[in-house]
């Protein structure tokens, strides 16, 4: 994460909305009055609450895991597909 001042993010506004998209980057936006501000992608921030809810739901988040383990541990089998 990079800090940036709130001055400074109000002077390069568009040069770093397109560091935090292009390169994946979390800006942490300093103040001097008041609680700083972290400016993530909108594609970040729709992963953090996609992944709330799959960590909210105790079954889904058992079967992802479960299905990682068995992948780690080597645990797959190859099918192949079938043409109708």
């Amino acid at each position: 994460m990079i800090a940036i001042s709130g001055s400074n993010v109000r002077s390069h506004f568009k040069e770093i909305c397109d560091k935090v998209v292009e390169d994946v980057e979390a800006i942490i936006v300093t103040r001097t009055r008041g609680k700083n501000v972290v400016m993530i992608s909108e594609d970040e921030y729709n992963n953090i609450l996609e992944n709330f809810r799959i960590f909210s739901e105790p079954e889904r988040h058992k079967k992802i895991k479960d299905g990682i383990d068995q992948i780690e541990n080597g645990f797959l089998s190859k099918q192949e597909l079938i043409d109708e």
